[in-house]
């Protein structure tokens, strides 16, 4: 389990935000630091990428639904690589954070710990309409030897994502703060949030945003972070969700959009796509391990 609370390219606490996550366009500065970015750095690679955000990429192809078709960790779209297959990629904390490092921090603020982040706390009230989804995190150590890793009991896990209107509080909603809540790690190392289905946003595969801290106390105070990440979610989970009331700009987002154009998901996702169950009647459930 590595720390990359200083590692080069990753924002500190008192380090410049994240740029956008708004779209390829918005955030290629960060694709191109990521690990597979050399692939771009030619000149066809660069145009290619270019052209995956430009308005009319996808979207008049209704077919361009986001199913995969492999690439740097392969695997369907529910599949998750369970052991040896290394730590989960790090990420942009996009726009809207609300970690102290663009604008509002919310971890400093008592009542943020919590398992139900459906609703608005402290001076604010309110809840998020969509589609229930619960989804558990588990964060395992992966450092030692063998593929399982070790569970970290006692780290604890911040989560976030936008409304079923694709909108962000403490940013967009400037009077709510649901849809964000920490959680520490129970003995087998997993974290459970009680929330709502997100929205796919133009630009940018259904996701949730999660920052991975090594205590409590850290996420809290916001310091010693140690990973930042995002979670997927399955195409056809998606898709069913979006075509029920409140989705409904969703589904044209998701045709325009696929996983192998996500400028965060393009250069491999096996390790953040979830694990999903359930049916929009009875809500849904998504799983991911989290190897750091």
């Amino acid at each position: 389990m590595s720390n990359h609370s200083t590692a080069p390219g990753r924002p500190g606490k008192h380090e410049e935000p994240e740029p956008h996550d708004l779209g390829l366009s918005h955030d290629l500065p960060t694709l191109l630091n990521r690990r597979h970015a050399i692939g771009l750095l030619t000149a066809g690679g660069l145009v290619a990428a270019l052209a995956a955000c430009s308005p009319t990429t996808g979207a008049s192809d209704s077919s361009s639904t986001g199913a995969p078709t492999g690439g740097p960790g392969g695997g369907a779209p529910d599949d998750t690589v369970e052991a040896g297959a290394g730590e989960i990629p790090e990420e942009t904390n996009g726009p809207y954070p609300a970690d102290g490092t663009n604008g509002p921090n919310i971890l400093t603020t008592t009542g943020v710990v919590r398992s139900d982040i459906t609703t608005s706390f402290g001076d604010s009230s309110g809840t998020a309409e969509g589609i229930p989804l619960t989804f558990s995190l588990t964060v395992v150590d992966v450092s030692g030897e063998g593929d399982a890793g070790t569970p970290v009991a006692g780290a604890a896990v911040y989560a976030w994502h936008c409304d079923r209107e694709g909108r962000y509080s403490m940013y967009d909603i400037t009077d709510q703060n649901y849809l964000r809540g920490v959680q520490e790690a129970d003995a087998d190392g997993t974290v459970t949030f009680t929330s709502i289905f997100p929205a796919c946003y133009p630009g940018r595969w259904p996701h949730i945003h999660f920052e991975v801290y090594p205590s409590l106390e850290d996420a809290t105070s916001a310091t010693n972070r140690m990973r930042t990440s995002q979670l997927a979610l399955p195409q056809a989970v998606s898709e069913a969700v979006y075509a029920t009331a409140g989705y409904e700009q969703s589904v044209a987002n998701l045709q325009g959009v696929t996983l192998d154009s996500d400028m965060v998901f393009s250069d491999g996702y096996a390790l953040q796509m979830a694990k999903t169950s359930g049916s929009v009647d009875q809500g849904y459930t998504a799983t991911l391990r989290v190897p750091v």
